[in-house]
């Protein structure tokens, strides 16, 4: 990871420099993990394993802190509501018909 890395917190949106993105560092904010792959530029919900770097070992957990040697930061990594309505979306297809 290059030293001038910078982006943003997947949880709150807080500016990150790149010593926030060691393995066990928190956001300054939030205290939410930082190295964690909601917060990676291969990080892409819906494919496989949600990530882009096909070589990557599969992480279960993509907002706890892993060893990914792939890790680059990225700078849209904070997505309000997105959680939210992708749950409102799989509650709507439940009751389609």
């Amino acid at each position: 990871m290059s030293p001038n890395a910078e982006g943003v917190c997947w949880s709150c949106g807080a500016k990150l420099i790149a010593n926030d993105y060691q393995r066990e560092s928190e956001c300054p904010a939030c205290r939410k993990q930082t190295h964690v792959c909601r917060n990676c530029r291969f990080y892409e919900a819906g494919r496989p394993n949600d990530c882009q770097e096909p070589i990557a070992e599969p992480v279960r957990d993509k907002q706890r802190a892993n060893f990914c040697d792939y890790f680059e930061p990225r700078d849209d990594a904070y997505q309000p509501g997105a959680d939210a309505d992708a749950l409102k979306a799989a509650a709507e297809n439940l009751f389609d018909i």
